[in-house]
């Protein structure tokens, strides 16, 4: 497939002409960058999460130039590294209008905005761990609590149950049509660290406790995961220790600790690139020399 696929992205270059092919990770991409190779086309590939997916590391060192979202993904390969540059994920203008919105700590007795998402690969585990986790809070703690969870609908009456039984405010739905403004208005967020979720947590700027998607080939989620961290703006928590009682305790921790969500926030906006879109596009015209 990816032989017939590149004798058909040969026949495209003859007809475009392309000043330059730019990829965007995945097996597709590897037959029209290795035709625009063989036409002298200059590449460019982008890279959203931590680590090289396996078809940018097949081509790393066959284009022209190289862009990241995250911070120090090639700082051990200096051939790599020299011609890699840090340009951020393109946000869509929801996420830019809720990066305009500042990171407000809760008042000690304040209410505490808790958000938990999961995506369709990771709800599942959120409605196993964090009703429990909810359980073993303080009940000071459930007063102050305005909960935000994404739930399938097949777990919803389980999760909604708990709840319910310890008098939790909470919505729960299985997808939220206004994330980016909900994650503006969290003091916290509970998620998977898929590389499109790290990029928003940075560009808006708020503290979270992550929890990487295991057996990926890549680790690549760990790797997203452990970029937040290291910048002081997350917790990250391996699946085989995401237990109620882990949860409960960092949550209690952070609840209790509103100079440090703001330091959180503050890390996490630190890895943020908001003008990520204009990066790319200079990057692409000069790769191509426009």
């Amino acid at each position: 497939m990816l032989a017939a696929g590149t004798l058909v992205a040969l026949n495209l270059m003859r007809r475009l002409k392309p000043a330059a092919v730019v990829g965007f990770g995945g097996y597709p991409t590897v037959p029209p960058l290795s035709a625009a190779r063989l036409f002298g086309v200059p590449t460019l590939v982008h890279e959203a999460n931590a680590v090289l997916g396996r078809a940018n590391r097949f081509l790393s060192s066959r284009v022209s130039a190289i862009a990241t979202s995250l911070p120090g993904v090639l700082d051990r390969d200096p051939a790599l590294a020299a011609k890699t540059t840090t340009v951020g994920t393109p946000m869509r203008p929801a996420i830019l209008a809720a990066a305009a919105v500042k990171f407000a700590a809760p008042e000690p007795a304040g209410p505490f905005r808790l958000l938990v998402v999961g995506g369709s690969q990771g709800a599942r585990v959120m409605a196993d761990i964090v009703p429990g986790a909810i359980e073993r809070l303080e009940p000071s703690l459930w007063h102050r609590l305005i909960l935000t969870q994404q739930v399938r609908d097949e777990d919803m009456a389980r999760v909604r149950a708990v709840y319910h039984r310890l008098n939790i405010h909470a919505e729960l739905a299985p997808f939220f049509v206004d994330l980016p403004a909900r994650l503006a208005s969290s003091h916290l967020v509970v998620s998977r660290s898929g590389a499109g979720t790290v990029a928003e947590l940075g560009a808006i700027g708020r503290p979270s406790i992550l929890v990487p998607l295991p057996g990926a080939i890549d680790q690549d989620q760990f790797a997203n995961a452990g970029v937040l961290a290291q910048a002081n703006g997350a917790v990250r928590i391996a699946q085989a220790d995401f237990t109620p009682d882990r949860l409960a305790a960092e949550i209690s921790a952070l609840a209790a600790a509103p100079e440090r969500l703001t330091a959180m926030a503050a890390g996490a906006r630190s890895i943020g690139r908001l003008d990520a879109a204009e990066r790319l596009a200079d990057l692409v015209a000069k790769v191509a020399g426009i």
